[in-house]
């Protein structure tokens, strides 16, 4: 990632930018005093390069609980005059809908600028909603980059919009916009301001019904005024060679692929191209090329929301251009290059594609290994499952777990297979209270992880007490969000720039709120995780009553990092091949990526891989498994938490 120095460089400094990245700078030259989000990814970067900065630049950037916190607390920030900037994935705007769709009702009074990172293709998600509809829904303009230098100029131009139309606004990128690197040319950070004051207004600020109702009406009134704005909002759309009948309108990351296919295909100079980076609304203007148009191709990632638009518009002006568009282009996953051009060709009436286009290489016949997904060498997760399994069947009950979002969603792969559902952040718990009252006999087992439980779990624990589900809830707590790269939470004392805070204990949490059996385990010790959740069983079974059990050892990722900066060894575990049967238990039932099994079908320990955690001793039945080097000392300690 881009170092504090690089992102601080002068006017003028050209730099090689993630697209998050370059949408921090753009917020910095903006002059955004406050941030907040959850992290997230294709996101996550933005509010981790911000960090990076806060503490020289005077800013406030923080890690919310949940993305409906992080809205609110920028909500409050830009009343305050402050500009002000909202971070989320794209599932994380449907957490923050509900402040989201009042915050065009009441306006803004400092820039506020919400981005939402969509996923197209999940490459890290459970759905690949296109949050274009959500500026449909809320009369909140939508705005997207083609890639990342635009992107910070861009943001940069949002800010300035928002405050002078007083309205929120939409910052729509995608995973490839987000992760790929680009030259960005950087203009000047102003001086940031980070207070201000909050100028009582209840009939703007105060939705209650009759105020709700006035402020509606005036959010139609005022949409026009928000049309006519973007109606010359050059360079971000443009339109390039008029003049020609065929027509194609494409935007953000879509432009740049049928740009480039255009050019590959030699037809550019025949094609009228429309480049849009405000998706909606979109401005009249725009669609002007349409007019004298034969054909018109509209090309777009996910769904048809500048496609439905052009569409309606053309029919109110008359027009009678052929309009193509998801018929064409495809409605799932991610555009590439060969897909966009293949839309173009046939647009066009081509029939074939140039080889260097055809989305064929000279390696596509080549098979690759197979390389499932697993967990960390030395992860807690493993050693909570096989101590989760042993548990219950040792209790003899039949097991529904309902899983949650994160690193542990790995438990629904063999051989734990410790995950039925996988729905939403929080929705374990959720789910599970569900579960708690129909289920006749099987039982709910939900399992969390520490951040998510602080994301959206906290309310499910209530409810559970509340309404009396019987269930079993163990969260794990691994002291880092882990599956978006270890950043801080609540529960582990630390604020997203570092400073010490107060770290809130998730017992506790659950004790204040009613839950009678709380416990907790160590899963790098087998037995003892295995009788404590063999015993929380019993009493869930007994008092049906909900249990809430925390499994508590560090991320092993993050003590690999610690001990490597600290120049700190671990221990050394080796198979003694005398004693090895083969069984196969470490590598198959307990799977460590590090152990390896040999042709005769005895294990190994893989030293590069290995962090010595040394569970696999334990779960060895042949006392196969060895400590053949001791730790340093600091190293016990790191897995402490």
């Amino acid at each position: 990632m881009v170092s504090k120095g690089e992102l601080l460089s002068p006017p003028g400094s050209t730099r090689l930018l993630l697209g998050n990245e370059a949408i921090a700078r753009g917020a910095l030259e903006a002059g955004v005093g406050f941030v907040a989000g959850y992290p997230g990814t294709p996101s996550t970067e933005i509010i981790e390069t911000l960090a990076k900065v806060a503490k020289d630049l005077g800013i406030h950037v923080e890690w919310s609980t949940n993305e409906k916190v992080a809205l609110e607390a920028v909500y409050g920030a830009q009343l305050s005059g402050i500009r002000s900037m909202a971070v989320m994935k794209h599932v994380g705007l449907n957490v923050a809908a509900d402040p989201f769709m009042t915050l065009s009702y009441t306006g803004v009074v400092g820039g506020t600028v919400v981005v939402t990172a969509d996923d197209p293709n999940m490459w890290s998600s459970q759905n690949e909603q296109d949050n274009r509809f959500y500026a449909l829904k809320s009369y909140i303009p939508v705005f997207e980059p083609s890639e990342p230098g635009e992107a910070k100029d861009l943001v940069k131009t949002l800010f300035d919009l928002s405050e002078r139309l007083e309205h929120p606004m939409l910052f729509r990128t995608t995973t490839r916009i987000s992760h790929v690197r680009g030259p960005v040319t950087f203009g000047g950070i102003p001086q940031i301001r980070t207070k201000g004051f909050f100028r009582k207004d209840r009939p703007r600020f105060t939705m209650i019904p009759a105020h709700a109702r006035e402020r509606r009406r005036r959010l139609i009134e005022k949409w026009p005024s928000i049309v006519e704005a973007l109606s010359s909002f050059e360079p971000f759309n443009r339109i390039e060679n008029p003049g020609n009948k065929m027509v194609i309108v494409s935007s953000g990351l879509a432009y740049s692929y049928t740009r480039e296919a255009l050019e590959h295909l030699g037809l550019y100079d025949k094609t009228t191209l429309v480049k849009l980076s405000t998706p909606f609304p979109i401005p009249d203007t725009m669609l002007e090329p349409l007019k004298d148009a034969e054909k018109v191709l509209i090309v777009e990632e996910l769904e048809p929301v500048v496609e439905m638009q052009v569409k309606s518009r053309a029919y109110e002006l008359g027009l009678k251009a052929d309009i193509h568009g998801k018929d064409l282009v495809p409605l799932i996953g991610e555009l590439r290059l060969d897909k966009v051009a293949r839309a173009v060709a046939e647009f066009h009436g081509l029939e074939t594609l140039p080889p260097n286009i055809s989305g064929q290489s000279s390696v596509d016949n080549i098979e690759l290994p197979a390389r499932p997904p697993a967990m960390c060498p030395g992860c807690p997760h493993r050693g909570t499952y096989y101590a989760l399994r042993k548990a219950v069947n040792k209790a003899r009950v039949k097991p529904v777990f309902s899983g949650d979002i994160g690193c542990y969603s790995l438990g629904v792969l063999p051989p734990f297979q410790e995950q039925d559902t996988i729905i939403e952040m929080g929705g374990s718990i959720g789910l599970g209270n569900g579960f708690a009252h129909t289920l006749s006999d099987q039982f709910p087992i939900a399992i969390i992880g520490d951040s998510t439980f602080f994301h959206s779990g906290i309310t499910g624990l209530v409810n559970a007490v509340y309404n009396k589900a019987p269930q079993l809830i163990i969260v794990l707590d691994n002291r880092v969000t882990g599956m978006t790269g270890e950043q801080p939470h609540p529960g582990t004392g630390v604020t997203a720039t570092y400073e010490e805070t107060v770290p809130i204990d998730i017992k506790k949490i659950a004790k204040a709120v009613g839950v009678e059996y709380v416990g907790e385990f160590d899963p790098f010790n087998i037995k003892e995780s295995s009788d404590t959740i063999y015993e929380a069983i019993n009493y869930v079974k007994n008092e049906r009553k909900p249990a809430l059990l925390v499994a508590r050892r560090a991320c092993a990722l993050e003590v690999d990092r610690r001990a490597k900066r600290k120049g700190i060894e671990n221990p050394i575990y080796q198979v003694v091949l005398d004693k090895c049967t083969g069984c196969g238990v470490c590598y198959n039932a307990f799977t460590c990526p590090a152990i390896m099994v040999r042709d005769d079908k005895k294990a190994y320990i893989d030293e590069t891989l290995c962090t010595g955690c040394g569970v696999c001793a334990e779960v060895c039945p042949f006392d196969a498994i060895v400590k053949v080097k001791e730790g340093d000392p600091e190293w016990y300690d790191l897995w402490n938490i």
